[in-house]
C-alpha cells in the first residue's frame, strides 16, 4: 500500500514536470513572437510549477519511509509538511498575481502594444492543458489521499486561472480594452488564496492529531458492537497522522470470560476494523470487564 502511494505520487509529479516544461517553452516562444508581455509572464508562472512538483516528490518519498528507531510511528507527517510548503507557495503566487494587477490598475499600466493572434492561441492551449493536468492530478490525489499532490493540483488550477487572465488581457488589448486583464487577475487572486487556505488547513489538521469525522467514529462503534461478545464501547479515540489514522478503543465484555476469550474478542474487533478501513494504520483495543 505504501509502495503504491509513493509510486503513484511520483508518477503523477513526473507527468506534471514534463508538461510544465513543454508548456512553459511554448508560451515563452508565443509571447516573444506575438509581442505579448502577459504571455511571457504566464510562461514564467508555468515554469515555477516545476518546483512544486519536485517538492511533492521529495515529500512523498520521505513520508513513505519505513518506521525506524527515531520515528517508531512512521514518517507520514512529512507529506503534510510538503503540503504546507506548497500551500504557502500557492498563496504567495496568488498574492503576486493580485499585487501586480492592483499596481497596474493604480498606475494605469495597461497593454500598449497589440499582441498577435499566436498569443491568444497560446492562452487557450494553456487553459486546456492546465485544466486537464488539474483534474488528472486531483483524481490521483483523492485516490491516494495525498495533501501534497492535491496542493500540486491546485497549482495547475492557479496556472489555468492565470492563463484565463492572460487570455482576457490579450483579447481585451486586441479589442481595445486592455484594462480587462488586471481586473480579471484580481478576481483570480481571490480563488487562488481560497484554495491555498483550504490546503493549508487540511495539512495542519493532519499534523495536530485532529480526530476523524463523527460519522466515521459512529461507524467504528457500530462495527465493534457487531462483534459477538462486545457488550458496549466505553471509549473511542481517533487521530489523523498524515494520511493515516490511529484508533484507541475500550470495549466492555463479560467479566466471567477467561483472559484468552476476552483477547479473542479484542482480536476480532481489531481485524474487523482493520479490514473495513484500510487507512487505519494502528488500532489499540482494551477490554473492560462488566
Amino acid at each position: 500500500m505504501e509502495d503504491n502511494f509513493e509510486k503513484t505520487a511520483v508518477r503523477v509529479s513526473l507527468v506534471s514536470v514534463v508538461w510544465n516544461m513543454v508548456l512553459s517553452l511554448f508560451k515563452l516562444a508565443a509571447g516573444v513572437i506575438a509581442h505579448s508581455g502577459a504571455m511571457v509572464s504566464d510562461a514564467v508562472h508555468s515554469a515555477s510549477d516545476v518546483f512544486s512538483s519536485i517538492v511533492v516528490m521529495i515529500g512523498v518519498r520521505m513520508a513513505s519511509k519505513e518506521s525506524d528507531k527515531e520515528h517508531p510511528f512512521g514518517h507520514e507527517r512529512l507529506e503534510c509538511v510538503a503540503a504546507i510548503v506548497l500551500s504557502t507557495v500557492l498563496a504567495v503566487t496568488g498574492l503576486g498575481i493580485g499585487y501586480t494587477a492592483v499596481m497596474k490598475l493604480i498606475r494605469e499600466e495597461y497593454v500598449t502594444a497589440i499582441p498577435g493572434m499566436l498569443a491568444l492561441v497560446a492562452a487557450v492551449v494553456s487553459i486546456v492543458v492546465k485544466e486537464a493536468m488539474f483534474w488528472y492530478t486531483r483524481y490521483y490525489a483523492k485516490k491516494i489521499d495525498s495533501g501534497a499532490l492535491m496542493a500540486d493540483a491546485w497549482h495547475h488550477r492557479s496556472d489555468s486561472l492565470s492563463s484565463i487572465g492572460a487570455l482576457i488581457g490579450i483579447g481585451g488589448a486586441m479589442a481595445g480594452f486592455p484594462v480587462l486583464e488586471p481586473v480579471a487577475s484580481v478576481v483570480i487572486c481571490g480563488f487562488i488564496e481560497k484554495a491555498a487556505l483550504d490546503i493549508f488547513k487540511d495539512a495542519v489538521d493532519k499534523m495536530v492529531d485532529k480526530s476523524c469525522e463523527g460519522q466515521m467514529e459512529e461507524e467504528l462503534r457500530e462495527c465493534a458492537l457487531g462483534i459477538c461478545g462486545v457488550l458496549r464501547v466505553d471509549l473511542l479515540r481517533t487521530r489523523m497522522f498524515g494520511n493515516k489514522i490511529y484508533v484507541e478503543m475500550e470495549i466492555g465484555a463479560d467479566a466471567k470470560l477467561s483472559l484468552g476469550e476476552s483477547h479473542a474478542i479484542a482480536e476480532q474487533v481489531h481485524d474487523a476494523i482493520e479490514e473495513g478501513w484500510p487507512k487505519i494504520k494502528h488500532i489499540l483495543i482494551h477490554v473492560n470487564p462488566m
